[in-house]
């Protein structure tokens, strides 16, 4: 038996599921957690589904979160999508449940759960959700709310379709969700829109990054340039990707110090493989999409000079 007819055999078996994804969920967080929840809805109406986790501002237009008090965990099933490692896992109540599910496309470090499907080819968790229901034709039921929520997630996570995990069939199935009644157009202009003052951050941001003779790039955001930019952590996000369209940059850390001092690190590259160095600076993530943390600035330069050897190395 696959691992897909396992998760739907146990899907079937209860009443009550529970979805939870990551902490500081971005589109493909949301889109897989609530597309999911959408297509067992619309394909069993007398189950109770909920999502569960911290709800951010800016990705308001995509779902919002539900409460739910502990003894709804009794006897349920608990799915987790688009979550590594389970630390990153919102609402910590994932483990009250009967049974736990892992669904994911990152590398699979921590196999929490009782049943496991990784698939790290995959371009995002958004598009195995709804391989998963086009898998199931005549018990999964995909409607223009999950269709919209995992059209959402596809483009978060390639990057609209730039990125080299972008596959045919990425262009396939997102094809497939933009045959159901939304508008991907608004959909698309509300994923890429950002408020002036983040427009305002991405012009410190070309101004300030520091880019060596390899191509290893840097830019540090400290509490005193997200207080003058009045920007937190979370708001960072849409200006990760900005380095990557100037030439002369092959990988780059932007390293955003956190209230208590450390800093969040956020890893991107071109060429060079960075998992694998996040790994060691207490994070993880894609071979070319990473995060990590940084107790102090010693450790940033550390994790910047490993930057610049691996775009050195990778230029011979």
């Amino acid at each position: 038996m696959s691992i897909q007819s396992e998760i739907i055999t146990e899907i079937k078996k209860y009443d009550r599921i529970i979805i939870h994804r990551h902490q500081r969920p971005d589109p493909d967080a949301l889109g897989s957690q609530v597309g999911l929840a959408e297509i067992l809805r619309e394909s069993f109406p007398t189950k109770e589904i909920y999502q569960v986790g911290e709800t951010v501002e800016g990705l308001r237009f995509l779902a919002e979160m539900e409460t739910i008090e502990d003894q709804v965990y009794q006897n349920a099933l608990v799915i987790v999508t688009d979550t590594a490692n389970s630390p990153r896992i919102s609402d910590k109540r994932y483990d009250l449940g009967d049974k736990l599910i892992k669904i994911d496309h990152h590398p699979n470090d921590e196999p929490y759960g009782d049943l496991v499907w990784v698939n790290r080819d995959a371009s995002s968790c958004s598009e195995m959700i709804a391989e998963f229901a086009l898998l199931f034709p005549d018990e999964l039921k995909i409607n223009a709310q999950a269709a919209r929520l995992l059209y959402a997630g596809i483009v978060g996570d390639t990057g609209r379709f730039l990125y080299p995990a972008t596959t045919s069939r990425t262009l396939e199935i997102a094809a497939i969700l933009m045959s159901y009644p939304f508008d991907a157009s608004a959909l698309n202009r509300e994923i890429e829109q950002m408020p002036m003052k983040v427009a305002k951050l991405s012009g410190y941001i070309y101004q300030n990054i520091e880019v060596d003779e390899h191509g290893a790039g840097k830019v540090i955001l400290s509490q005193e340039i997200l207080s003058k930019y009045a920007i937190d952590d979370s708001e960072t996000a849409a200006i990760v990707s900005l380095p990557g369209v100037i030439d002369e940059v092959l990988a780059w850390g932007i390293f955003v110090q956190q209230p208590e001092g450390y800093y969040r690190v956020r890893l991107r590259s071109k060429g060079p493989v960075i998992n694998e160095l996040a790994k060691r600076h207490h994070g993880g993530g894609h071979p070319l999409a990473s995060g990590a943390n940084a107790k102090d600035l010693t450790e940033v330069a550390e994790i910047y000079q490993e930057i610049q050897e691996m775009c050195r190395a990778f230029n011979k």
